[in-house]
Parts: structure tokens; C-alpha cells; sequence
């Protein structure tokens, strides 16, 4: 149906399918590297993450443009940044795109045992996200949707236990005791929560979302204000801004980007400012 969108509006392109996890972040960098200057993902969350790291690993990533045709059930990052979900107008909006520089998030975790970096363009997390991505990750691929998602939520509700993390957000360096911490370059995460209600995808900096040490009961009772953006005015919430930040625990800490588990604490995240070409 996209293929044949695309084709009735006269535009010239090629595709490629994916073949599993991490391949659209090969195509998207053989892309980038071969000239290519406009590399369009059709997918969610996970695989617009991938098309974003292909292009930042090319040494020629300012001359590409990313493009987005959502198909997933998140959705979040294009919330964020204004892009249709359906996809119909989508591939019809290619034709006559506008171009604006977004900013990138990178972070740098161990995974096991080595040094790895992600580049992420609407949010990563360590704590109580992870921990519940991780949780789904390890599900039967029988499920699907957000379905395995919503089963690691519960699973780690019930196991999830908080951190004890030493952090430094900017100069500032202190010991805290979280449910989570989310560096957020968009607003949204988890398939619509509005994690970040300020966050913005071109001001240079992250919203530093830090859920302290809350209860298990308390944070049920606070869990659907989160799709709304209200959860902010709890006492245990607090938002700063920052271009950099570092955590270390001793306790064992998994991070995600993106919706994506990837590693474990020590961990270090900044931002790029005006470092990818979104199309909208």
C-alpha cells in the first residue's frame, strides 16, 4: 500500500525491508555513506531509532534528511515533533517536505561487560522504564502490539525494587534513591505518556525527569497522570534541564533508549544540539 502511495505521486525511490533487529541501522548508514539524501523510516518507535543511529554513524549524516512513515503502536516521538500517524498523509506530505534540525541524544552504557554508545532522538531512561523493557524484551514473540509492554509494567511493578544511584546532572553531583530517571529530548514515552509535558526537541538540553524514591502505591495511584502531564506536581517528581549527565550505582541499573533496552549502568548522556535534518 506505501510502496504504491508513493508510486502514484510520481516520486522516484528505493526500498529495503528489515531483517531483524538492528539492520535498518546498516541500511540507513550504506545509505547515508552512498549518497543518499533522503531516508525515509516506515515503522515505530524502534525502527526510527535505528534509521536516525545509520544516518549519525555516517561521516556524512549532515547531508541526509530523515523522513517518517509511522506504521507502529507507540508513536511517540512523532508526537513530539507534529507527524501525521496516518500513513496515507504521510507518504502525500513527502512530496513538499520541510526540513528542521532536530536535536540527538547519545548515550554511552555497558552491556555485557563492554562500552557501547546509542544515539536517541525522543527520550532514554534508567530505573523502573528499563527495567519493564528489559521484562518485555524476554516475552514470547506470540505477543504483539503493546502488549508485551504493558506485561513487563506489571511484571516490574510487582519485582521492580528502587536504586540507589550517585548522579550528576550538569556540575551538580548528588546521591539519590529512584523509581527512574528519563532524559527527555521529546515529550512523550511508554506509548503516549507525556513523561515531559516542556520537553523540547530543539532547545539543546534534555528534561531530566527524576521519579525519586516513591512507593509502589503511590506510584499506581500516580500512574495515569502520566498521560496527561500532571504527574509533575508530585513532591517526588522533579524536572531540571541539562546537557549532560552521568549515573553510577552499585546496584545493577538498566537503561533504555527509545523504547529499546540496551545495557546496564555506569552510564552517560548529552545532547547534540541541531544534529539531524527531521523532514515534516
Amino acid at each position: 500500500m506505501i510502496n504504491e502511495l508513493l508510486q502514484s505521486g510520481g516520486m522516484p525511490f528505493e526500498y529495503q525491508y528489515t531483517e531483524g533487529i538492528g539492520h535498518a541501522i546498516e541500511l540507513a548508514r550504506e545509505a547515508t555513506a552512498s549518497g543518499y539524501q533522503f531516508l525515509v523510516a516506515v515503522g515505530g518507535d524502534g525502527t526510527i531509532n535505528e534509521v536516525a543511529n545509520g544516518i549519525m554513524l555516517s561521516k556524512d549524516a549532515s547531508e541526509a534528511t530523515i523522513g517518517i512513515i509511522s506504521t507502529g503502536t507507540g508513536g511517540d516521538f512523532i508526537r513530539t515533533a507534529g507527524i501525521t500517524k496516518d500513513y496515507v498523509k504521510a507518504c502525500a506530505s513527502l512530496h513538499e517536505i520541510k526540513k528542521r534540525m532536530i536535536d540527538v541524544g547519545v548515550v554511552e552504557y555497558v552491556k555485557d561487560g563492554q562500552p557501547c554508545q546509542r544515539y536517541f532522538i525522543n527520550s532514554a531512561g534508567v530505573g523502573f522504564d528499563a527495567q519493564a523493557i528489559e521484562a518485555a524484551s524476554r516475552l514470547p514473540k506470540i505477543f504483539g502490539g503493546t502488549v508485551p509492554y504493558v506485561l513487563g509494567l506489571l511484571q516490574s511493578i510487582v519485582r521492580y525494587k528502587n536504586r540507589n544511584i550517585n548522579v550528576c546532572v550538569g556540575e551538580m553531583c548528588d546521591e539519590r534513591k529512584v523509581l527512574t530517571m528519563v532524559m527527555a529530548n521529546g515529550c512523550y514515552f511508554g506509548g503516549g505518556m507525556c513523561i515531559a509535558p516542556q520537553a523540547d526537541i530543539y532547545d539543546g538540553f534534555f528534561d531530566v525527569v527524576c521519579v525519586g524514591d516513591i512507593n509502589k502505591f503511590d506510584l499506581l495511584k500516580t500512574f495515569p497522570k502520566i498521560y496527561k502531564g500532571t504527574h509533575i506536581t508530585h513532591p517526588m517528581v522533579k524536572i531540571e534541564k541539562a546537557s549532560s549527565i552521568e549515573i553510577k550505582s552499585s546496584d545493577r541499573v538498566f537503561i533504555q533508549a527509545d523504547g529499546e533496552f540496551l545495557g546496564e549502568c555506569p552510564a552517560s548522556f548529552r545532547i547534540i544540539p541541531a544534529a539531524l535534518s527531521l523532514a515534516l
